[in-house]
């Protein structure tokens, strides 16, 4: 069975590294999904920035470069260059560059679903956007075989 490429926005990796109730179940179990082999799960170094900031006011820095040094170590981390910045800028529909450099990060590593809380951001998109409850009910209940 192939596997599917996920994105997890910040949003996602903050409301677990943050304890952020009441998503915070939904949102760990996306996350515990990296190993699960029906799935590679990604995410940006954006993100990854994004996070460690908001993990840092809540936690401490210390903390936070630790929880952080954990997501990297399961999380597939995709790139950001040249032409993801150029696709960003000239795509009139893309309202806020981060979001931007985010989905064409994702465009890039083949996802085709990017789980977010933040759904109207990614309004531009060409591929599924989905919460993480959603996107659990959707893709990750293992049907019965």
């Amino acid at each position: 069975m192939p596997t599917q490429n996920i994105f997890l926005d910040a949003n996602i990796l903050v409301t677990v590294l943050c304890n952020e109730y009441p998503r915070f179940t939904a949102c760990a179990r996306v996350l515990s999904l990296c190993d699960d082999n029906r799935f590679e799960v990604f995410t940006s170094p954006l993100c990854l920035a994004i996070a460690t900031h908001f993990s840092a006011k809540k936690n401490g820095a210390k903390l936070a470069k630790k929880k952080i040094a954990l997501l990297a170590s399961k999380l597939k981390i995709t790139t950001l260059g040249q032409e993801a910045v150029m696709r960003t800028v000239t795509n009139k529909k893309v309202d806020d560059f981060e979001d931007g450099l985010e989905y064409y990060s994702a465009v890039d590593a083949k996802c085709k679903v990017i789980v977010t809380y933040d759904r109207n951001d990614f309004h531009f998109a060409e591929m599924e956007v989905l919460d993480a409850e959603e996107f659990l009910l959707k893709h990750a209940v293992r049907q019965k075989e």
